[in-house]
């Protein structure tokens, strides 16, 4: 993308400690953004704004936990007192609670809601007058588990349904303010999310998924990246999670029978 699609711009991109959330901060800067980059490792944030600044790009990093609203209503003012407006926030913020449903308890629900829902929706109240204000961009990332449901993954597609079902919404509310939604739902991408425990801590486990099945992160960026220029409402990322979508959407009866047919062989 050209380096002026953003220029005298400013994004706010949550979850942006590494993943798609590195990735796409850094692809907002190469398009001519500002950047505050938002997650709890301050150290991570620290090396992706050194990234962008190498490549000549602005960047602030901002240690923020998308559960603590406090703090969220923080890191927006000071990106406001640092770079004077807001045009374009994404919340990205999120992590996988796995495991069959009844080996599962409210609470691990509860936990999940909180930063892949609640983190989301939150985010998008903060930066919301900015947003109104500029007539700017939000992007929810969701996921394509967000479009269809898949054995021991209850309490992640429930949150990410919500959070498809908020985006899409929201999309139609923001119009008459000239605001944008865009719902973006990744397949399997270039993540540490697979590598995260169900308390949503990094235990730096082997991912699990063959690698000819992963997006890179930055491919999906540079996607996301032109879906929230155009102002698309929702983007599927990679062909394995177009394919499902489609499944999903016009022959459920015959998704659900492979689905099943796995769990039964185990």
């Amino acid at each position: 993308m050209s380096r002026t699609f953003f220029a005298r711009q400013t994004a706010l991109v949550t979850g942006a400690s590494s993943g798609i959330g590195a990735a796409l901060a850094v692809e907002l800067a190469r398009c001519g953004a500002r950047v505050a980059v938002l997650a709890r490792r301050l150290d991570r944030l620290e090396s992706v704004c050194a990234t962008i600044r190498a490549e000549g790009g602005e960047a602030i990093p901002l240690a923020c936990d998308v559960r603590d609203r406090a703090a969220l209503d923080a890191a927006v003012k000071e990106t406001v007192a640092q770079f004077g407006h807001l045009d374009i926030a994404i919340a990205n913020a999120g992590f996988g609670v796995a495991g069959p449903v009844d080996e599962l308890s409210t609470g691990d629900f509860r936990r999940q809601f909180e930063t892949n829902f609640f983190g989301a929706v939150d985010t998008f109240y903060a930066v919301w007058p900015q947003l109104k204000e500029s007539h700017g961009r939000f992007a929810a990332v969701a996921s394509v588990s967000g479009r269809m449901g898949s054995p021991a993954t209850s309490a992640y597609s429930a949150s990410k349904f919500a959070l498809v079902g908020f985006a899409e919404s929201a999309y139609y509310d923001c119009l008459a303010h000239g605001v944008s939604v865009t719902c973006i739902n990744p397949g399997f991408t270039e993540s540490e999310i697979r590598s995260v425990n169900n308390a949503g801590d990094y235990v730096g486990t082997p991912d699990p998924v063959p690698g000819f099945l992963v997006m890179s992160a930055e491919k999906a960026a540079r996607q996301s990246v032109r879906a929230l220029y155009r102002r698309r409402p929702e983007i599927v990322l990679s062909q394995h999670g177009k394919w499902l979508v489609r499944l999903a959407r016009h022959t459920p009866r015959l998704l659900r029978a492979v689905l099943s047919l796995g769990v039964r062989r185990g």
